[in-house]
């Protein structure tokens, strides 16, 4: 017994020594606004969550790869990159590119110092070049393996002393914590894990970053950790298929009580076979992206996480394939949906519309019905709306809702940006308003409303 208590005061010893500061650079750290529906910086400015998920970013990319990566997405206007320390690819047996496995002996108390300071210059790349990293502390199989490659290595004790030193190790750096890792809570033993982790955090960072959690498919945060103290916004897992679900996903979040912020965060991938199965179900493109990104915008919600499915798992040449990836991860970063993105959060800058409610009583009536039919928004004043066709569809409007006596249009683009379309109607109507024709890359539009100043 007293060899065993030994071992156990060295694993901690070796914790408190191994500890670095990562610094954030420049950035701000984020808070949650007054409101709780969304997020800015210490200093009051917006902050939209345009995630990328780059689950094995830690794990399969060298340094020069990891370069070539992160610019490619500062350049095309993400603000967080999701990856996970304890990988989901056999990340603790098989070792990451500089040859180094992230735990002696798979000890969650013995971290092997070569493969953190990888993770440590990974970071503190990421935050010099603007980017935040919504770090994962685990892939959900080390402590529910329900499904996945394992082994579950945590216990309560062992998961509030991994993430204490993860807090301690990171407190200064530009990052955000998301538990869970594609995993729900069945039972309490694993509630109690969860729990013990995220006061770990706390009380290695002193609660310097925000907490989110990470569920499975066509779940959220919301259906486990609602009501948990540390949470700071709620995480929804959309999935991989073309579904109405995350219509329902959303706007349950936005109703629930304590009020929190809701990001999209694991939404459907680019590239990615539909349902699983692609073939006859075809694979998710940039159409399939633009709609999950703007019904999340319409729905109020803080944030959403892009995704491609070769960039998850950077699929290469020689690497195991994980459900079909049909490009290479390089090859992946040219998909059209990951340039898009940035028209939404010009968009949200240029008409200041970073505070969103969801407007359902604009839309009088489509014309036709979809399986996802038109979503609105609009700033709490009234003053604009934004109404997303994600099939083209002619809509009604009550603009009589809208506060003015004249109301601007916009038809935009949501491809390129460009407006194609622009009028001016009387405030108090209802007014039918007809997208172009299909344009390539989509059927979809964009409307944007505003009341004449």
């Amino acid at each position: 017994m007293g060899n065993i208590r030994q071992m156990a005061l060295c694993s901690l010893i070796g914790l408190v020594a191994s500890v670095q500061g990562v610094r954030g650079g420049d950035l701000p750290a984020l808070r949650v606004t007054a409101d709780q529906r969304g997020f800015c910086t210490a200093a009051g400015e917006p902050f939209f969550y345009l995630g990328d998920t780059a689950w094995e970013l830690f794990h399969r990319l060298d340094r020069s790869e990891t370069e070539q990566y992160l610019a490619d997405r500062v350049a095309k206007g993400f603000t967080v990159i999701q990856a996970v320390a304890l990988a989901e690819l056999d990340g603790l047996r098989v070792p990451n590119r500089q040859g180094d496995c992230p735990l002696q002996e798979m000890d969650p108390l013995r971290p092997n110092e070569p493969y953190w300071q990888h993770v440590d210059w990974v970071v503190a790349r990421a935050n010099a070049m603007g980017l935040y990293i919504g770090l994962l502390p685990t892939w959900g199989d080390k402590w529910n393996k329900r499904r996945g490659i394992g082994p579950e290595i945590f216990t309560v004790e062992n998961a509030r002393g991994y993430a204490r030193w993860l807090g301690r190790r990171y407190r200064n750096a530009g990052l955000i914590w998301i538990l869970g890792g594609d995993r729900n809570i069945e039972s309490d033993a694993q509630r109690a894990i969860i729990h013990a982790m995220a006061e770990g955090l706390r009380e290695g960072d002193g609660g310097t970053h925000l907490i989110s959690y990470h569920p499975s498919g066509g779940q959220s945060s919301s259906n486990f950790v609602q009501d948990a103290s540390w949470l700071d916004f709620n995480m929804i897992q959309s999935s991989h298929s073309r579904s109405e679900s995350i219509l329902r996903l959303l706007a349950r979040d936005w109703s629930l009580a304590p009020t929190r912020p809701v990001v999209n965060g694991e939404p459907a991938y680019e590239a990615h076979p539909n349902h699983f199965r692609g073939g006859d179900d075809g694979w998710l493109d940039q159409h399939d992206v633009r709609r999950e990104l703007y019904v999340t915008i319409c729905s109020g919600a803080a944030g959403y996480t892009y995704g491609a499915h070769p960039i998850w798992q950077f699929y290469d040449q020689g690497r195991a394939p994980v459900n079909g990836p049909r490009l290479t991860w390089r090859e992946a970063l040219a998909l059209p949906g990951s340039s898009q993105l940035k028209i939404a959060t010009a968009l949200l800058r240029d008409k200041q519309l970073w505070r969103r409610e969801p407007a359902t009583e604009l839309i009088i009536k489509p014309e036709k019905r979809t399986i996802f039919p038109a979503q609105a928004c609009w700033n709490p004043e009234r003053t604009q709306a934004l109404v997303y066709l994600p099939d083209g569809q002619r809509v009604t409007l009550e603009l009589g809702l809208i506060q003015g006596a004249q109301v601007i249009y916009e038809i935009i683009n949501p491809r390129n940006g460009e407006i194609v379309v622009k009028g001016e109607v009387p405030g108090g109507s209802r007014q039918a308003i007809t997208p172009p024709e299909p344009f390539d890359g989509g059927r979809d539009w964009l409307l944007h409303i505003a009341a004449r100043p």
